[in-house]
């Protein structure tokens, strides 16, 4: 329910926006657009194209209908002659005449593994077409991808209105952009919160290069865009969304930071929507404005290139209630939690509906693993923005990995809970210049072959970063940084996990990535 309402307050804010800059900004990167109207004969005419939701029967197709109204009437013209050229991202798509009988074109985009982009034109009536004797004009246009969304590109061109002899002397000239929602997933492999899955939605055009930067906690990609005056004035906002698991805990932050081409956008186009069971979307509306502090940057710039990151280096973990009315905020002391000491949890509970200001309610609280209770804690959480809530307690030395932090109860409500997962690293070990807990053996299974070597080394490094593994002190050695991981160190991983090798054994395949300079701690 909140992410439709915020899905809402999205458009609504885009209908906003047009209106104010009818003369120049025609709507690329949403989903409609009508432009203003133009002399015809003396009359004014309108252009509007539109996108379709997917037919549930038929997830392979897209469909964008483009019409030529009277902008009075609001009545589609008779025997029009299109010209249209049409792109789908950086793809063409085709270059085309079509002549209509009542001014309305029909594009269904259809996914097919062709190996050329296939037009085919069909004559279809409905019922009210059937009463006035006219067919809607359907255009069929089949390749490959061609249904999963992004940017559809048309250039159009009216030859001839009102009759196919009435050719025009200069033709009516439109561009236009539709931008139809393209998910696209990314695995993480995360040394201790295990396979991740993010979603990226775009609402503008096709993403690539996705990364996620396992020490720095940063997401990169890139999307085409055309720097260009003209480009800009046609585009209203460039919506990006990703969808982050619940379970991912490094990214339950507070709030993220947007670089595009090196240029840090404004923190309040950034948008958290709780909302929904299995994972928080976070929105990014870069306005126009935006698009144009960028721009001025560097006017020879070419495509979008994303940096992702949490905004601070004082993390605060975020999250909401299963019924949508309390946001809970929470961080700790040590920064490193360590298994057999001291921890302080800090927490506030604020009240969504009163823009999360912070709000006196009962609460339950408590610390699991594995749904074995480490620590419980009942009270009245504080209404004051000074005065934190904690919580004290000591980590059994058998406890390591991840726990989870719950509050249930909040306000006496059965569906006021959430939970939110953090690390407890281990770095006791019989041999002081060695630590690596067991419990990473069942997360780095895959490091023997199932991911790339950046990964192997991000993960790696994340490790020794966070100090949850420990080694002995090593010399880099000078000289140029190795291109690959040897064959041998990835089979260690795989037979360490396995436990076939000792801890010794797959250190010091550790202690040559650092001596060769392919790892950096």
């Amino acid at each position: 329910m909140g992410r439709k309402f915020l899905h809402l307050l999205i458009l609504l804010s885009i209908s906003i926006i047009l209106p104010l800059t009818v003369v120049n900004v025609y709507g690329h990167g949403v989903g409609s657009e009508i432009f203003p109207p133009v002399d015809l004969y003396g009359k004014q005419v309108s252009l509007e194209v539109s996108s379709s939701p997917n037919n549930p029967d038929k997830n392979n197709e897209q469909q964008i209908t483009i019409s030529l109204i009277d902008f009075d009437s609001k009545i589609t013209l008779r025997d029009v002659t299109f010209l249209i050229k049409s792109s789908r991202g950086e793809q063409f798509l085709f270059e085309k005449e079509f002549q209509s009988h009542n001014g309305i074109m029909i594009f269904n985009f259809i996914s097919e593994n062709t190996d050329t982009i296939q037009i085919q034109e069909e004559n279809k009536q409905d019922f009210f077409g059937s009463l006035l004797g006219l067919e809607n004009r359907v255009i069929n246009v089949k390749g490959p991808k061609l249904s999963e969304g992004g940017l559809y590109k048309f250039d159009i061109r009216i030859l001839a209105a009102d009759g196919y002899s009435k050719k025009l002397d200069v033709a009516l000239t439109f561009n236009a952009g539709i931008s139809i929602a393209q998910t696209s997933k990314h695995e993480i492999k995360h040394p201790i919160f295990g396979s991740q899955i993010i979603n990226v939605v775009t609402y503008y055009d096709e993403i690539k290069n996705f990364q996620y930067d396992i020490e720095s906690k940063e997401i990169t990609f890139s999307m085409p865009f055309e720097w260009s005056v003209n480009n800009i004035n046609q585009t209203s906002v460039v919506h990006e969304e990703l969808v982050i698991p619940k379970t991912f805990g490094d990214l339950l932050v507070s709030g993220f930071s947007i670089y595009v081409n090196g240029i840090k956008l404004s923190d309040d186009i950034s948008t958290i929507d709780d909302f929904f069971s299995d994972g928080r979307a976070v929105h990014f509306i870069i306005s126009q404005k935006e698009l144009w502090n960028v721009y001025k940057h560097d006017t020879n710039q070419k495509g979008m290139n994303f940096l992702i990151k949490p905004n601070s280096d004082n993390i605060q973990l975020s999250s909401v209630t299963e019924n949508g009315q309390f946001r809970v905020l929470v961080s700790w002391e040590p920064e490193n939690l360590q298994s057999n000491s001291k921890a302080t949890i800090y927490f506030d509970v604020t009240d969504i509906f009163l823009k999360n200001r912070p709000i006196a309610v009962n609460y339950d609280f408590s610390v699991t693993q594995n749904n074995k209770i480490i620590f419980e804690k009942s009270g009245l959480s504080s209404d004051s923005k000074e005065k934190h809530n904690t919580a004290e307690f000591t980590i059994p030395d058998d406890v390591t990995g991840i726990v989870h932090l719950n509050f249930l109860n909040l306000g006496d409500n059965d569906l006021a809970k959430t939970s939110i997962p953090i690390i407890i690293n281990n770095i006791t070990h019989e041999n002081n210049d060695i630590s690596i807990p067991k419990w990473i053996r069942n997360n780095a299974s895959w490091w023997g072959g199932q991911i790339d070597d950046s990964s192997f080394v991000q993960g790696i490094q994340y490790l020794i970063k966070e100090k949850i593994m420990k080694i002995p002190p090593t010399s880099q050695d000078t000289g140029t940084k190795a291109n690959e991981i040897p064959s041998w160190i990835k089979n260690n991983a795989k037979w360490w996990s396995d436990g076939q090798i000792d801890d010794e054994t797959f250190v010091q395949g550790i202690q040559y990535l650092i001596q060769n300079r392919i790892l950096h701690v």
